[in-house]
């Protein structure tokens, strides 16, 4: 019986609509069940596996071009330095399984290219995801808990609720400046109930950007109105008790104080300790570290730590609390080489694919890219951004769909996924 090619290209067409419009129902997924569901990025990797082994076909003729292979070659070198590291101090597989999540960048760029999923799906994933984040947030301080965690830590949940707010800015549609107003304010609140502290350079990094993306008035006046706005909210939390106790300036005032005392028991002395323990155990073996998972065994040149069963807090937190230790402490040299590729290759792209894009000012997928490489920057001075699970997969993943995204949407590609903004 011969085949009606009519029947086989409308067939073909429905095929393709219906792994689009699945493929932005899972960029939609992506933000949205981030922190605000106890599954994470799973139901993204639910979508993106179906659809994958739905379309493989289409999927395998996507070209990621020189920018896939960079970002396959980097997923790469961070998977192997990590069984290296683990393979050369004959310690068993630990934190190896988060580098894993850095294979999904090529991946998922591909995936962009192949489906063109829309970037509009990933801009109201973020904003649901942020009113989501502020409902469990605000049940949870209500219900007596001392700082708001959602389904993961206080500090985490800080720090990925920003990113949120960064696709809600640079990856907005025209005329939504109301919601994500909205959304702003609700990404400040789950910030504000959380407690967390280090999370601020980089959120005004954000307000900064943002009025100087904004195409309305003068950049001074932009920037002016900018720095009225965070005095009154600096004067808001400084004199009224209950925002200073919700932000923890009380605690880093009386931490101050214990740290003079010498005592470092407390949340900045932990941090500066383990800065000096990570110095210290980097000048010790500046090629190799102690291996990748193992910051606490560098703890034990405390001596409150090497007592048997210490309990002491400060010995048991599991990394650095700054990338730069955590890497440099643990994997030495190499470690500290690839983390600068881990950040600094994807920027480079981000601004490379920013200048292409012809976008009218600081916005779209590259501009969100820029942002979030250096929202993790700054978060990771007070924090170890590739310590947990679910930042790994918001940087490997985030890195993947806006540099995707980036792609299809730039100038002379074939059926380009509108950039609105």
């Amino acid at each position: 019986m011969a085949r009606n090619p009519t029947y086989s290209a409308t067939a073909d067409l429905e095929r393709k609509d219906a792994l689009g419009m699945l493929a932005s129902a899972g960029l939609f997924l992506l933000p949205a069940a981030m922190v605000s569901t106890p599954f994470n990025a799973l139901p993204f990797a639910v979508v993106l596996l179906v659809t994958s082994l739905w379309g493989f076909p289409r999927l395998a003729r996507a070209r990621g071009g020189v920018v896939g292979c960079l970002l396959l070659a980097l997923a790469v070198a961070a998977l192997a330095s990590a069984l290296a590291s683990s393979w050369q101090l004959a310690d068993g597989f630990r934190d190896e399984g988060y580098r894993t999540r850095f294979l999904a960048t090529p991946w998922v760029l591909l995936w962009v290219c192949a489906f063109r999923p829309r970037l509009e799906a990933l801009w109201w994933g973020a904003l649901s995801g942020l009113f989501a984040t502020l409902a469990i947030a605000g049940y949870q301080v209500a219900h007596g808990w001392p700082r708001a965690e959602a389904w993961t830590n206080a500090i985490v949940l800080a720090d990925v609720t920003l990113v949120l707010m960064i696709l809600l800015v640079f990856c907005r549609p025209p005329g939504r400046w109301g919601w994500i107003a909205l959304g702003m304010a609700a990404g400040g609140g789950v910030i504000l109930l959380s407690g967390s502290r280090g999370v601020w350079p980089a959120l005004l990094a954000l307000l900064v950007a943002m009025a100087l993306s904004i195409r309305r008035g003068s950049g001074r006046l932009r920037l002016a109105s900018l720095a009225g706005l965070l005095l009154v909210a600096a004067t808001l939390v400084l004199t009224v008790p209950q925002l200073r106790e919700l932000t923890r300036l009380s605690e880093l005032h009386s931490d101050v104080q214990r740290i003079e005392a010498g005592d470092v028991d407390s949340s900045a002395g932990a941090r500066l300790e383990r800065l000096q323990v990570a110095w210290d155990t980097f000048r010790e073996h500046p090629w190799t570290g102690v291996g990748i998972g193992n910051f606490d065994t560098a703890m034990q040149r405390l001596p409150d730590c090497r007592v048997p069963q210490a309990v002491e807090a400060r010995c048991h937190l599991g990394h650095a609390h700054n990338d730069v230790a955590e890497w440099g402490a643990t994997q030495g040299i190499p470690g500290l080489l690839l983390l600068l590729c881990i950040y600094g290759l994807p920027l480079w792209l981000f601004v490379h694919l920013h200048r292409r894009s012809g976008a009218d000012g600081f916005r779209g997928p590259a501009a969100a890219g820029v942002m979030v490489v250096l929202a993790y920057l700054l978060c990771g001075v007070t924090q170890s951004m590739f310590a947990h699970q679910i930042t790994v997969s918001t940087y490997a993943t985030l890195v993947g769909v806006l540099a995707g995204l980036s792609l299809v949407t730039a100038p002379g590609r074939s059926r380009p996924v509108a950039v609105q903004g």
